[in-house]
């Protein structure tokens, strides 16, 4: 299980990049992983606005399928399209395969976010 050192996660197993005030989300090689091969994702629209812990999107497995929440309150401004036609990279590549970026305004909200060190923990602590 892989995990990067540069990003936030959080307790759904969403990673987040942060740059400045505007963060990416995907889901972490451990949630890739339980899933198994993706087959399809369902992302939201630009401009639409979710509260932390609002599922935003969907994503179908061979195994199964599960809503990806947002883990901080925002407003989408990017969706990544080519995970439309390719849900494949999630698997391939899961923390380069971004879902969505969001514009936050309150980023008192990232202090909710588990390090890299805590995330493995915790990872470890499901198994």
């Amino acid at each position: 299980m892989e995990v990067r050192e540069d990003l936030k996660y959080s307790k759904d197993h969403e990673w987040i990049k942060i740059e400045g005030n505007k963060i990416y989300i995907g889901i972490t090689d451990y949630a890739q992983d339980s899933l198994g091969d993706v087959v399809f994702v369902e992302l939201p629209e630009v401009g639409e606005e979710f509260d932390a812990e609002e599922a935003f999107g969907v994503v179908e497995s061979v195994k199964a399928a599960s809503d990806v929440y947002v883990p901080i309150s925002g407003t989408v401004v990017e969706v990544n399209e080519e995970l439309e036609d390719m849900p494949e990279k999630v698997n391939e590549e899961p923390y380069e395969s971004w879902f969505i970026a969001m514009e936050i305004e309150d980023t008192s909200e990232l202090d909710s976010l588990m390090d890299w060190e805590a995330y493995r923990k915790f990872c470890e602590e499901e198994a």
